[in-house]
């Protein structure tokens, strides 16, 4: 009987954790066409490339800073230069900008959830 109780606790919470997944965890397709995944790391979620010429290169990572928004640093991977950056979860799509000289200078791109 305990045995059972304890397995159907787990399982719950298992489900329960997918469940409370940040929305911005996932697979995302860049506007070059190549996956970039977010995942959960340490507090933050991080920005590793999955497909593309620089598949396998981590480009950044942010923090929640709000309802669906998210601020952090975004790497360039074909320089490997730094930026701040942000991120605004809409629906589907993830706005991501790269900045500097205080968000004077910045690009945009806009991701689709795959």
């Amino acid at each position: 009987m305990f045995r059972t109780l304890a397995m159907a606790a787990a399982a719950t919470l298992v489900f329960a954790g997918i469940a409370y997944a940040d929305p911005i965890e996932g697979n995302w397709r860049t506007e070059a066409g190549t996956t970039a995944q977010i995942s959960s790391c340490g507090g933050s979620f991080c920005i590793q490339l999955k497909t593309g010429q620089h598949a396998g290169k981590s480009i950044g990572k942010l923090k929640a800073a709000g309802d669906k928004y998210y601020t952090g640093n975004i790497t360039d991977p074909a320089n490997d230069k730094t930026y701040s950056g942000k991120g605004a979860l809409s629906g589907g799509s993830l706005k991501m900008s790269g900045c500097v000289l205080g968000g004077l200078i910045c690009r945009s791109q806009t991701w689709t959830r795959l």
